[in-house]
């Protein structure tokens, strides 16, 4: 009876020692919005905002060209990602949650979304 006690009030001190050390986050937010028009008539951005309401915008490249399907271009937009997600590694920022999305209206437009959500932990 004695080891349970000791074991319980053990797991209340070390639960509530965690409790009192909680990591405290800032967070940022980069959302890329990649157009499928037909023609390169579209407009894609690399959108990040800051906890500051700070936007910046890159100008991402469009998934078609006039001849369909622009693998340079989707290269291009990769390259451009991986630079924004290294700097960012490099600021400290984890990257925490990864969500993408389509949206179409008709079956020859739409866009492609993906939102990336970086942490950090509060100085």
């Amino acid at each position: 009876m004695k080891k349970l006690l000791f074991a319980a009030l053990f797991t209340l001190s070390f639960a509530f020692a965690q409790a009192q050390t909680a990591v405290k986050y800032e967070w940022k937010q980069m959302t890329a919005v990649e157009s499928v028009v037909p023609g390169g008539l579209g407009r894609s951005r690399l959108i990040t905002t800051d906890t500051k309401g700070e936007v910046v915008e890159i100008k991402l490249e469009n998934f078609f060209s006039l001849v369909g399907i622009n693998f340079g271009n989707i290269k291009e937009n990769d390259r451009v990602l991986t630079e924004s997600i290294q700097k960012m590694s490099d600021e400290g920022w984890e990257l925490h949650t990864t969500t993408s999305g389509v949206y179409s209206s008709e079956n020859t437009t739409g866009i492609f979304v993906t939102r990336y959500l970086f942490r950090r932990p509060k100085q």
